[in-house]
């Protein structure tokens, strides 16, 4: 049905909602910290998190904001916490969560929580594949019209090919075979140093002036894309 990505520390409990979920026929991978999920997050992809609150080395509210963060808001997060007043609740859904559970729950809530989710997710994925974000840059591909910070970024045709095709696949390591094999004409030079002429042409205009930078280097592979 679903990858999720299950951040618990109470092995108990993560058992007892791993094995509900794997019923369900789920793909799950789950961290006992909160530093171990975000290791996790960064070498796969998921399509719904389940972040417990209070985690050593780094709590769920911090994971969920640095997700949210560098990767968006594709993906729903459910939060699990024993805390259940409003101010824990609004804290969550400050750091980006859409929906949490209070502890102890009925596996069965939350198996209807995360389908609710991923409806969601679905259908807004569908009205949404125009639009492509990666933390404050914002990239309509129906105009072909990119701005960072509210500010257009003026584009050629390459560079604006190249910044498609890293932002459709925002977190993921992408050798230079594979962006010329994308992003240029079969007919069109393959040498490799012209992947790195026009990364060097984006990130002076995405990155330049910027804090954080979006567009990194991956020794001995190529480029990613993430904030």
């Amino acid at each position: 049905m679903a990858k999720i990505l299950l951040v618990e520390d109470e092995v108990n409990i993560a058992s007892f909602i791993e094995r509900g979920l794997r019923e369900f026929d789920h793909e799950v991978r789950t961290a006992y910290n909160g530093a171990d999920g975000w290791e996790l997050i960064q070498k796969e992809r998921f399509q719904l998190l389940i972040l417990d609150v209070i985690m050593p080395k780094m709590n769920g509210l911090e994971l969920c904001a640095k997700y949210r963060a560098a990767y968006g808001f594709d993906s729903p997060v459910i939060m699990l916490t024993a805390l259940g007043t409003t101010e824990d609740i609004v804290k969550g859904l400050e750091a980006g969560a859409d929906d949490y559970l209070v502890k102890p729950f009925r596996f069965q809530e939350l198996e209807a929580r995360i389908q609710a989710l991923l409806r969601r997710t679905k259908n807004k994925s569908a009205d949404d594949t125009s639009i492509l974000v990666c933390g404050d840059l914002v990239l309509e591909t129906e105009n072909h019209r990119a701005t960072r910070g509210g500010s257009v970024i003026d584009l050629t045709v390459r560079e604006y090919r190249l910044l498609e095709y890293l932002m459709t696949n925002k977190g993921t390591a992408l050798s230079r075979q594979s962006i010329i094999k994308h992003v240029w004409d079969k007919e069109a030079d393959r040498n490799m140093n012209v992947v790195d002429v026009y990364v060097n042409y984006l990130r002076m205009k995405i990155d330049k002036g910027f804090e954080t930078k979006l567009i990194h280097t991956v020794s001995g592979i190529g480029y990613r894309m993430e904030a």
